[in-house]
């Protein structure tokens, strides 16, 4: 009896809250099942309530457009290959979000660019220096013989020790206390100098190039996480610049060798120091005719780099359509 009695001394306390009851709206038709606040855009049209009304989602409609857009396609329309117009303009669209990358993307995508050439061309001149080009030369048809005696076998071996003074660390006596087979010195003091002056030249190169191409590599790394599209660019615009650089070259070589000979010496090294008389060792080592064959040496090594480059790197439809993973 007490618990009855406390039940029905709650009630008019809850209807004093202000709280609504379902005599102050005798309109409001009664629900079975779930509420129509419950339903979702999931629920068939034909599902009404007990009461006969259809529930009104009108309030739902703004926030399921998307779902409901998407689930009206079939399956078939999406299955279906976009026109090739539709194709390219999205390729368009991901190159201009490939674009717009941040400022450090974009000078690392630069610096590889430009640093390819001088790469290039530092293992071209490498490929030259060696044992391998050496044998090459005096052993082909038509390399001029030296005239005052030096047989193949013996300009191989001086010119070895020629190439090996220009890439080891040795000072200008590993040239200047080489004996020829009479006994005399083989190169003179202005011969030693000049292979001097051409020792640093050719290893600051070397050296230039070997951190360039460690920049390049780490410029590389990140663009292949970040924006691997900026890799394929930045070497496809690399090989552009080179395969440039060297027609330029290669047509002024043409126009004039002894003239192009002298402005590269000239460049390098100080006048008077680089010219030799006709009987000095380097010149019977390494006659013009050495020097225009490894040109073409370097030349076929830039444009054989250049070329796999530029095929490894071309901007097809397929390259482009490829998104960063």
């Amino acid at each position: 009896m007490i618990s009855e009695n406390k039940a029905e001394q709650d009630v008019p306390e809850r209807a004093g809250t202000g709280s609504l009851r379902e005599e102050d709206y005798p309109s409001r038709p009664k629900e079975s099942g779930r509420r129509a606040s419950d339903a979702t855009v999931d629920d068939p049209p034909s599902d009404v309530h007990d009461s006969g009304t259809v529930p009104d989602t009108s309030s739902n409609s703004g926030s399921h457009a998307a779902t409901g857009d998407t689930a009206s396609l079939s399956t078939t329309e999406l299955a279906v290959r976009p026109p090739a117009s539709e194709s390219d303009r999205r390729a368009a669209e991901r190159d201009q979000a490939a674009n717009a990358k941040p400022l450090l993307a974009r000078v690392l995508q630069a610096l590889v660019a430009i640093f390819f050439p001088i790469i290039v061309i530092a293992v071209a001149i490498r490929a030259v220096t060696s044992p391998l080009f050496l044998w090459f030369e005096y052993n082909r048809p038509g390399f001029p013989a030296d005239r005052f005696g030096f047989d193949p076998e013996q300009r191989m071996t001086y010119a070895s020790y020629t190439m090996d003074y220009l890439l080891n660390f040795a000072g200008p006596e590993y040239l200047g206390g080489l004996m020829d087979a009479s006994g005399d010195p083989l190169f003179a003091t202005d011969e030693v100098g000049h292979m001097a002056d051409v020792k640093m030249v050719i290893q600051l190169t070397f050296l230039a190039a070997l951190i360039l191409a460690l920049v390049s590599i780490i410029s590389i790394i990140y663009l292949a996480r970040r924006y691997p599209g900026g890799v394929r660019r930045a070497l496809f615009a690399g090989a552009v610049a080179t395969l440039v650089l060297i027609s330029v070259v290669a047509v002024l070589a043409a126009l004039g060798w002894q003239r192009f000979f002298a402005a590269f010496h000239s460049v390098f090294f100080a006048d008077g120091t680089w010219t030799f008389a006709a009987d000095d060792t380097l010149i019977r080592l390494f006659p013009g005719q050495f020097w225009i064959d490894a040109g073409i040496g370097v030349a076929a090594v830039i444009l054989l780099i250049s070329a796999v480059t530029l095929l490894a790197t071309w901007p097809t439809k397929r390259r482009r359509s490829l998104r960063p993973s």
